[in-house]
């Protein structure tokens, strides 16, 4: 069986929206895309080819769909470590409206989203990779079905757009698997799911 990974790019006030051009989603009167882009260096670049790399299929919420499709299948060089694996991989986007997606390869995901993603996880070979969607993950967590989340996070502040984890979130524990910062200061931290959360006190103990 295949690994869910999610890898996210979020701010510190927890926004996934747009982060990579003013046009991207600008939903809600979000006008403040591309602030990832000016921390896009070397290190930045070697991790997500380390991540691409290790692909079997992808798992996409429609927006994000719709904004990979948009520009990817147009990046033609099979050897590009992103372009390459998305048009040369399945594709699943998720989505009860969605009619006839262009992008060769792609599959819609409808129905139970948890009997659905449980088949796709048990029928790929390698990672099935969902990046961006940020709803769409935290319905996966929220389900118990993801497995790594690759949280990048990103110096910034926005105070504005749609945020990862909301409330009503259902509490889950994670478990630190590997982390690293890059030369411009985005925080690249990797955690897998370990059930629910433990807690405890830091009072003092009450007298004997």
């Amino acid at each position: 069986m295949g690994k869910l990974v999610s890898t996210i790019f979020i701010t510190l006030d927890g926004v996934y929206q747009a982060p990579g051009g003013p046009q991207e989603d600008t939903s809600g009167g979000f006008d403040q895309g591309g602030w990832s882009f000016p921390y896009g260096d070397d290190d930045f670049g070697r991790f997500i080819g380390e991540v691409f790399g290790n692909a079997g299929a992808f798992l996409l919420g429609r927006r994000t769909y719709e904004i990979f499709a948009s520009y990817w299948p147009k990046v033609t060089d099979p050897d590009h470590p992103v372009a390459g694996k998305l048009n040369a991989l399945p594709k699943y986007v998720v989505s009860s409206t969605f009619q006839a997606p262009e992008w060769p390869g792609t599959t819609l995901v409808g129905g139970d989203l948890a009997k659905e993603v449980t088949a796709l996880k048990e029928r790929t070979d390698g990672e099935l990779q969902i990046h961006g969607s940020g709803a769409l993950v935290g319905s996966l967590v929220d389900l118990g079905l993801l497995d790594t989340l690759h949280l990048l996070t990103f110096p910034v502040v926005l105070g504005a757009g749609r945020r990862l984890f909301v409330d009503g979130a259902v509490p889950t524990k994670f478990r630190h698997s590997a982390g690293r910062v890059t030369a411009a200061g985005v925080s690249i931290q990797s955690y897998d799911l370990a059930g629910r959360p433990d807690y405890g006190s830091y009072g003092l103990p009450e007298d004997a």
